[in-house]
């Protein structure tokens, strides 16, 4: 008996047996497209009457080479790649309209040229007319890369197997159009049928591809989450659009850490690296004002001190606002709980708004001290004493948590001038950073000791 078709969400990717107007999983509306199953074919269907080549298996104490990397001469990029590209990897790339996607694997695409891969730049949005626009405003004229603009799979896939390049870029995997499957590009029978075919084709013919993913208004990858699976490699290109600064951030890599950053500054000749972006977060931070504490966290591998900014005010509303951005909404709730029934510090009637400055995005539960001592600050009107860096984990209790990389943390905030550090007790010892170091145990001794209130 003939499969049935099922109907999927293009913004979700859940499955129904029957089409509607509105998504049960994600609540969109008018995202559920038909979606004609791939045939079984008589191969499959003797699949069981046949036998298969045995497979080589290996035991876990076997050696292999660690696989050899090309560094793009972008230092930012190659310490999120885990050190350079992989030969065969496969690496998706997302991120918000307008935030640079295309200006950077531009600029990498001509930076692996010129170290001696051959690369194929291919734009489904995009005329080559406007990529080399683009590349002669970035200085990239003369770069050994070789453009195309093409939508057709079966066309790009023929071409690859025609030129065999080292690295492929494909601007933007929403775009590409399968004929072999009955829905409109950017569909996700589509998108699933386009990353499968590439990334089978990188890992067949030895070639790395790098694609280039839309993302939803959640921020996530648009299209099925069984693209993140097939790749090898994950990155989101973060940012706010009203600063110059760009994060590369990787969520999964199987060549090198996961959660690394990469930061970027985008100037009018393109996307140039921070190597110390440290400094450059904290480089417009005048005299200590109430409500601003400078959370010395970590990044993958990197420490990374950002300014943590809070305001507290009168409400003139039944129910006060709670403005978060670049911190997680529903942690900041936690802390004002734990400070009020803790601590006896009420937030009730009043507004509160946090921001971490420099479009920096914190995940990091060693930022809840810092959170505390900003929302502390601005409520009492009495800014931290200067050159003080703060960071730890605050439980439902109350009590403070140690962090792990204390001692990364430490030398970072001495390095850029900090002479004092406010921490939790307990955990490994900070070293000897020459720092000032006060740990507390809990959140009332802290409140008493910084704030003189308990």
């Amino acid at each position: 008996m003939a499969k049935s078709n099922s109907f999927t969400c293009n913004a979700c990717g859940a499955s129904f047996g029957k089409w509607s107007g509105r998504c049960d999983a994600c609540g969109a509306w008018n995202t559920i497209v038909e979606e004609t199953p791939l045939s079984a074919g008589p191969a499959s269907k003797s699949l069981g009457a046949r036998r298969g080549a045995p497979i080589r298996l290996t035991d876990l104490t076997t050696e292999e080479a660690p696989p050899p990397r090309t560094n793009s001469g972008i230092s930012e990029l190659d310490r999120v790649l885990g050190g350079g590209l992989v030969p065969s990897s496969a690496i998706l790339v997302g991120g918000d309209p307008g935030i640079g996607k295309s200006t950077l694997l531009l600029q990498a695409a001509a930076r692996f040229a010129q170290a001696g891969l051959k690369t194929i730049y291919v734009s489904g949005e995009e005329a080559s007319a406007q990529v080399r626009m683009r590349a002669q405003r970035l200085g990239l004229a003369d770069a050994p890369v070789q453009l195309a603009a093409a939508t057709n799979l079966r066309d790009i896939l023929t071409t690859l197997e025609t030129e065999k390049p080292q690295l492929a870029v494909i601007d933007s995997i929403q775009t590409m159009w399968a004929d072999n499957v009955d829905s409109a590009p950017g569909s996700v029978s589509q998108v699933r049928a386009a990353a499968h075919e590439l990334t089978t084709f990188a890992k067949r013919r030895d070639m790395s591809v790098i694609l280039v993913g839309h993302v939803t208004k959640d921020g996530q990858i648009a299209g099925p989450r069984v693209v993140e699976h097939m790749v090898d490699t994950v990155l989101y290109f973060e940012g706010e659009r009203g600063h110059q600064f760009r994060i590369l951030r990787a969520v999964k890599n199987r060549f090198g850490p996961a959660d690394e950053i990469g930061v970027f500054e985008m100037t009018g000749a393109g996307l140039a690296e921070v190597l110390n972006p440290s400094a450059l977060f904290l480089s417009e931070r005048g005299e200590p004002s109430p409500g601003s504490v400078v959370f010395a966290g970590v990044e993958g591998t990197r420490p990374l001190l950002v300014e943590f900014q809070a305001l507290v005010a009168p409400s003139p509303h039944s129910q006060p606002r709670r403005s978060v951005v670049g911190w997680d909404g529903g942690r900041l709730a936690m802390i004002l709980a734990v400070l009020e029934a803790r601590c006896g510090i009420p937030f009730a009637g009043m507004d509160v708004y946090l921001n971490v400055a420099g479009g920096m995005k914190v995940s990091e539960p060693a930022a809840d001290l810092a959170v505390a001592a900003a929302l502390l600050s601005a409520r009492e009107d009495k800014p931290l004493p200067p050159e003080t860096v703060v960071f730890g984990e605050i439980s439902l209790s109350g009590a403070l948590r140690p962090v792990s990389q204390t001692e990364n943390r430490l030398k970072e905030a001495q390095k850029l001038g900090f002479t004092a550090a406010i921490a939790p007790s307990g955990g490994k010892p900070g070293g000897d950073s020459g720092m000032k170091l006060t740990r507390m145990g809990d959140l009332t001794s802290f409140v008493g000791e910084v704030f003189g209130a308990g």
